[in-house]
């Protein structure tokens, strides 16, 4: 009988949740003693007219061998599954295809899904990559290895104190003076901007090809999990080893 991969993908992590279930509740369950234990009580008098009490008995609520087959019955779904998906890994595989063209050929599930996760890493990596500041017009300079801006000029000046006469001076008053500072040039400042940013056209490019990438390793994990695979059935070897029961359980 065969199955698709991403069928058993489906089914794997329920069938996980409830064996562990069973066997976390199994574990539990061995341990209560009183669970185990059953009793049988007659009473006899010594006279004939003693006092006559009634039997007790309380019946064994739960037997090992139960929660044993519980648990093997649960585990052997859970193995069986796993396995299947751990063979189908090794053989279903896809390729992963970019313009029509295999970028990667014959690429396990596995290591598809080691890729997805990795491009949802760079994707953050890529969108917080810096980029020049658009405002300025950048060119590129082969010697520096950056970006640079054309050269652009300003004006050093200096302040040089100036007085200026509001009232002249009388015969009864002196001159009233006010003294003030005045922005004089004293020499050009050449400037060139430097930047190791990207344009933002190349950042855009890069966040296109990565979405292309993802898209690409996406449809070749469907493709891969699509595989027809057989079933395997593991369990039994094991289990049955384990939980191998003696022709008579009253054995050691």
């Amino acid at each position: 009988m065969t199955t698709r991969l991403s069928q058993v993908v489906a089914v794997e992590k329920p069938a996980k949740t409830e064996a562990y279930g069973v066997l976390t509740a199994a574990h539990h369950q061995v341990q209560k003693a009183p669970l185990l234990a059953g009793i049988s009580r007659t009473y006899r008098p010594r006279d004939d007219d003693g006092e006559q009490l009634p039997p007790e008995n309380s019946r064994v609520q739960l037997r090992a061998e139960d929660a044993i087959t519980d648990v093997v019955t649960a585990l052997t779904r859970f193995y069986d599954v796993t396995a299947t998906k751990d063979w189908a890994n090794t053989t279903a595989k896809a390729d992963v295809v970019l313009d029509g063209a295999a970028l990667l050929r014959d690429v396990p599930v596995p290591f598809l899904l080691f890729l997805e996760k990795q491009l949802t890493a760079l994707a953050t990596f890529i969108e917080k990559l810096p980029v020049l500041d658009p405002a300025e017009d950048w060119q590129y300079d082969n010697d520096r290895g950056v970006w640079r801006t054309p050269a652009f000029e300003t004006v050093k000046t200096r302040k040089v104190p100036r007085n200026h006469v509001k009232a002249e001076a009388t015969d009864r008053h002196p001159a009233q003076v006010e003294m003030y500072y005045e922005d004089i040039p004293v020499g050009t400042w050449s400037t060139v901007k430097y930047s190791g940013a990207l344009p933002p056209a190349r950042v855009k490019e890069l966040q296109a090809r990565l979405q292309a990438l993802r898209d690409a390793v996406k449809y070749a994990r469907e493709s891969a999990n699509a595989t027809e695979i057989g079933q395997r059935r593991v369990s039994a070897a094991l289990l049955d080893y384990l939980f191998h029961t003696p022709a008579n359980n009253t054995a050691a």
